[in-house]
């Protein structure tokens, strides 16, 4: 193969809310903690082992203010993108270095209810129990 690729796929649940930076021209940048899950049995033991994998993950522009106003903690998120390493020199001089998922794409997995169910089924008997039949007017001289 001559090219290369840098393209990440990650499902997982978020670790913190969205926190969006806006900028002198009008953009911004979102961030975001994503963790994934792989499990496994351990052979020896029989016990279920689960690892947690911890992503940086970086939304721009309008993807930013799309996730920060329908994603909170915890919620499932489908995200594609690219690897890209950060490095800078701190004011102490220690250097640094980040590795985070720049988004191309994504897409919301959990389903937000504005009601719970509970409050949908009340609601719904009380429409029920309250259903009156209107009083027939036959004063209007139509044939039906």
């Amino acid at each position: 193969m001559n090219g290369t690729l840098n393209k990440v796929t990650l499902i997982g649940h978020l670790g913190d809310n969205v926190k969006i930076h806006y900028f002198e021209n009008g953009n911004c940048v979102g961030r975001f903690p994503l963790a994934t899950n792989e499990s496994y049995i351990n052979k020896t033991t029989n016990e279920k082992i689960i690892s947690t994998e911890w992503h940086n993950i970086i939304v721009r522009n309008k993807q930013a203010e799309t996730c920060e106003k329908y994603l909170t903690k915890g919620d499932r998120i489908y995200v594609e993108g690219k690897i890209r390493t950060r490095q800078w020199v701190t004011e102490e001089g220690f250097e640094k270095q980040i590795i985070e998922i720049v988004v191309s794409e994504f897409m919301f997995l959990d389903v937000k209810k504005e009601k719970t169910e509970t409050t949908q089924n009340t609601e719904k008997k009380n429409a029920i129990d309250n259903f009156t039949i209107p009083n027939e007017n036959n004063n209007d001289n139509l044939p039906f």
